[in-house]
């Protein structure tokens, strides 16, 4: 069952949470079927539509109600918009001990995910470091 993140209410959890651009299942059909296998509920959102920080707000909200264990941030690959829902780990950190839970990333590239570590998510906000890498 797919979900909008956004109007789902904060005690509407699992103990895995599935969190997705809301664009994934139509583009990476095959691997929004992957995820599927992780949680019997999907939580989509666009942060083309929805600013980053009114998501991290909910997903607090819903972390601090509930007991999960686990979340999982899952992407279409190359998008300026998607990207930011990955950056949403470390402004939750920021916020709250979640050192409890289990935080996977997966971007979806040719039916396939492929897991990006929180170190590279990390790095990918620094372009001058990323320049530096690169040279």
């Amino acid at each position: 069952m797919q979900k909008d993140l956004m109007k789902t209410n904060v005690y509407d959890t699992q103990k895995i949470m599935v969190i997705v651009g809301s664009c994934l299942k139509f583009m990476e059909p095959k691997a929004y079927e992957k995820l599927t296998k992780l949680s019997n509920v999907i939580y989509d959102v666009c942060l083309e539509e929805i600013h980053i920080n009114m998501v991290i707000t909910k997903i607090i909200g819903m972390i601090s109600r509930t007991n999960i264990e686990k979340i999982v941030f899952a992407t279409v690959d190359k998008s300026p918009h998607c990207i930011q829902l990955h950056y949403i780990e470390n402004e939750i950190k920021k916020s709250m001990d979640i050192s409890n839970i289990e935080i996977v990333h997966y971007v979806a590239v040719n039916d396939n995910l492929i897991e990006i570590s929180s170190e590279t998510i990390k790095k990918s906000k620094s372009l001058s470091e990323l320049e530096k890498n690169i040279k």
